[in-house]
C-alpha cells in the first residue's frame, strides 16, 4: 500500500473593510453637528463656509447636498433629511460634489491671446512614435475632447500631388488625408471648450494645393473661421473675441512681388544680353536683310508660338497671385521664421504681431543668455516649444522652461505618455479646463524704466501649503484582487510634492500601509512657495513590491492656485490620464 503525501497551502485573507473616518473628519463632524450625531442643513452650511472656506455656499446648496446623498444611499425619503457621520464621510468622498479645485472657467477671458497659456499639441494627428506610426484624425479628437485648443498639422502632397496629405514628412508615418482632419476638427472643436483652436500648419506644398488648401478651409469651416480684417494684426484678440472660431497660423507663403521682382530682375539682365547680341549682330545686318526677308513667314510663326507660350506664362503667374493671395489671406497668425541670431528673432515689432517656434534645446540655452528678452517677446507675441526631433518614441520635456520665460504654446505628443505629460494635464486643469489659462502678473509687467521682471535664479517664500493626505479608497472597485498581490490585499504608499520653478520643486511620502485596500496614512506635509502661481501638486500612488518595481495605483498633478481648501475628494488617474472610475484620495489643504 503505497503512501500519499498532503500538501497544505494557506492564503493570507484580503481585508476589504472600510476604513474609520479620519480623526479630522470626526473632530469637524461633532464640532459642526454640536455632537448630536447627525448634522441638518443648516449646520452642513456653516461647515462649508467655515471649515471648507466656500464663502459663497447657499442653503438651497447645503439642501441639495444632503438631497443627493440620501438618493445615492438609498435613504427612505420620509426620514428627516440630516447626515449622519457615516454619510457626512460619504459626501466628503464624492468628486463631484467635493471636488479638490474649482471646475468652472473664473479667469477674465478678455486680454489678447499673448497673455494666456494655451493647451498645445505637437504633430496632433500622429498615434504613435515619431518615425512609423499611423496618422489619423482619432487622435486629433481625443486632444479636442480633452480641451487641447492648438493642434497641428504637417501637410505634404499626396503621392500623385494632386491633393494634400497629412503626415510626419521623410518618414514611414501612414498618411491621412487633411479634409478627413478638417472635417473632425469642425465636429469636435468645441466639444469640451467653447474658446478658439488655433491650427498650426506646416506647410510643404506648391501654390496651387495651396490654393486647394484655402478652398478646403474655407468650405469646411464656413462662419467658424476667423479671417482678419487686416493684413497684420498689431494685438492679437481675446479668447472671448474669438469664442467658437477657428484660427489659422503658419508662415505666409513666398509673396509674389517678391517673386515678381525676381522676374523682372531676370528678365532685364535677358534684355541687356539681348541688347549686346544686337549690337553685335548689327554690322551685318544690312548684308543679311534680303535673307532674312524670305524667312520671314516662318520668324512670324515662331512670334505668335513665343507669344501664346508667354500668354501662358502670364496665366500660370496669375494663378499663383491668386493662389498665394487666397491662402495668404486665411492666416490670422503669421509664424516668423527664425533668424540666425536668436536676439533679431526676438526683436518686438510694435506694428504687428507674430508667432516664433523654438526646440526645447534652443529655449534652455536662450533662457540663459536672452531670458529677459524671451519674456518681453512672448507679452505681445505668441512662443511656441517643440520637442527635440530626437525624441523618437514620442516622450516630452519639462514644460517650465517654457511656461517660467511666458511661452504660450509648450508643444507636447498627447500620445506620449509619463510624468511630463501629466504635469501638462494638470496645469490645464485651471481654469475649468477650457485649455486657456492666464499667465502670472510678474510675466506681464513693464517697470517705469521700460524694464520686464524675468524668471531669477530664486524667489522669496510668498505661502505655504499645507497638505494632509488622510486615506484613499477604490481600487479594490477598478482592480483585480489580484492586481497588486497575489496573495495579499496591496501595501500602498503615497508620493505627494511640488512641480515648478527650481526652488518649488520638491517630492515627499508617506509611510507604506500594508494589506489594505482602504490604507489610512493620515500624515501632513508642509511646501514654501515662491512662485504659486506656477506650482503643480503632484499626488502618486504605488504598491510597495520587495523584489520587483513598486506597482502604479495612481496619480494626479493640480494647478496650486485653484486648490479649494478643507477637505476634499482627489479623484486619481491612470498612466494615460484617463480618470478611474472609483480610486479617490481624502485630502485637506490649506495656506499658511
Amino acid at each position: 500500500m503505497g503512501s500519499y503525501k498532503v500538501c497544505f497551502c494557506f492564503n493570507r485573507k484580503f481585508r476589504c473593510k472600510d476604513a474609520e473616518p479620519p480623526a479630522d473628519v470626526k473632530e469637524a463632524f461633532e464640532s459642526f453637528s454640536g455632537g448630536v450625531g447627525h448634522m441638518t442643513s443648516e449646520q452642513l452650511l456653516r461647515f462649508l463656509k467655515e471649515f471648507q472656506g466656500d464663502a459663497g455656499a447657499t442653503i438651497v446648496d447645503a439642501d441639495a447636498i444632503i438631497d443627493e446623498i440620501r438618493h445615492r444611499r438609498h435613504l427612505g425619503k420620509f426620514l428627516k433629511p440630516i447626515l449622519t457621520l457615516e454619510n457626512f464621510q460619504h459626501y466628503l468622498f464624492c468628486e463631484d460634489l467635493n471636488p479638490p479645485i474649482r471646475t468652472q472657467v473664473h479667469q477674465d477671458m478678455t486680454a489678447p491671446l499673448s497673455h494666456y497659456y494655451i493647451y498645445t499639441g505637437h504633430n496632433s494627428y500622429l498615434t504613435g512614435n515619431q518615425l512609423s506610426s499611423d496618422c489619423s484624425d482619432v487622435p486629433i479628437i481625443k486632444a479636442l475632447k480633452r480641451g487641447v485648443r492648438v493642434i497641428e498639422l504637417d501637410m505634404w502632397p499626396n503621392s500623385t500631388k494632386d491633393d494634400v496629405d497629412i503626415l510626419h514628412g521623410r518618414t514611414f508615418t501612414t498618411p491621412v488625408q487633411l479634409i478627413k482632419c478638417l472635417t473632425s476638427i469642425k465636429e469636435h472643436a468645441f466639444s469640451t471648450s467653447p474658446y478658439p483652436v488655433i491650427l498650426t500648419l506646416e506647410d510643404h506644398l506648391t501654390s496651387d494645393l495651396q490654393a486647394k488648401v484655402a478652398e478646403m478651409v474655407t468650405h469646411t469651416f464656413g462662419e467658424m473661421l476667423f479671417i482678419p480684417e487686416a493684413e497684420c494684426l498689431e494685438e492679437l484678440p481675446s479668447p472671448e473675441a474669438l469664442k467658437e472660431r477657428i484660427v489659422i497660423s503658419t508662415k505666409p507663403p513666398k509673396e509674389y512681388l517678391e517673386s515678381k521682382s525676381s522676374n523682372e530682375k531676370d528678365n532685364g539682365s535677358q534684355k541687356e544680353k539681348d541688347s549686346a547680341e544686337e549690337e553685335a549682330w548689327g554690322i551685318e545686318v544690312p548684308n543679311i536683310k534680303a535673307e532674312l526677308e524670305d524667312d520671314s513667314k516662318n520668324e512670324n510663326d515662331r512670334s505668335e508660338q513665343i507669344l501664346e507660350e508667354e500668354d501662358a506664362d502670364d496665366c500660370d503667374r496669375k494663378f499663383r497671385q491668386d493662389s498665394t493671395l487666397q491662402y495668404k489671406r486665411l492666416i490670422a497668425i503669421k509664424a516668423r521664421k527664425r533668424k540666425v541670431e536668436l536676439a533679431d528673432s526676438l526683436k518686438v515689432d510694435p506694428n504687428q504681431v507674430t508667432r516664433l517656434s523654438l526646440s526645447e534645446q534652443l529655449i534652455e540655452k536662450a533662457a540663459i543668455s536672452h531670458g529677459t528678452d524671451i519674456v518681453r517677446f512672448t507679452q505681445k507675441n505668441l512662443l511656441r516649444i517643440y520637442p527635440k526631433t530626437t525624441r523618437f518614441d514620442s516622450s516630452n520635456y519639462n514644460p517650465f522652461i517654457g511656461w517660467m520665460h511666458g511661452a504660450q504654446m509648450v508643444a507636447f505628443n498627447m500620445q506620449g505618455y509619463g510624468r511630463s505629460l501629466w504635469l501638462m494635464h494638470g496645469m490645464f486643469r485651471a481654469n475649468g479646463g477650457c485649455g486657456y489659462v492666464r499667465k502670472p502678473d510678474f510675466l506681464m509687467k513693464i517697470d517705469p524704466y521700460n524694464q520686464v521682471s524675468g524668471p531669477r535664479a530664486s524667489f522669496p517664500v510668498k505661502t505655504t501649503l499645507k497638505v494632509k493626505v488622510y486615506m484613499g479608497d477604490g481600487w479594490r472597485m477598478d482592480f483585480r484582487q489580484t492586481h497588486f498581490d497575489t496573495y495579499s490585499p496591496p501595501d500602498f504608499y503615497t508620493r505627494v510634492g511640488i512641480a515648478g520653478v527650481p526652488d518649488d520643486v520638491v517630492m515627499k511620502k508617506t509611510r507604506t500601509v500594508e494589506d489594505d485596500w482602504a490604507p489610512v496614512w493620515d500624515e501632513e506635509f508642509m511646501f514654501p512657495l515662491s512662485v504659486p502661481e506656477l506650482a503643480l501638486l503632484r499626488v502618486e500612488v504605488h504598491e510597495y513590491d520587495m523584489s520587483d518595481k513598486d506597482d502604479f495605483g495612481g496619480q494626479t498633478c493640480l494647478p496650486v492656485s485653484e486648490l479649494r481648501t478643507g477637505i476634499r475628494s482627489v479623484p486619481l488617474f491612470d498612466q494615460k490620464g484617463e480618470k478611474f472610475k472609483s480610486v479617490r484620495l481624502l485630502m485637506r489643504f490649506e495656506f499658511v
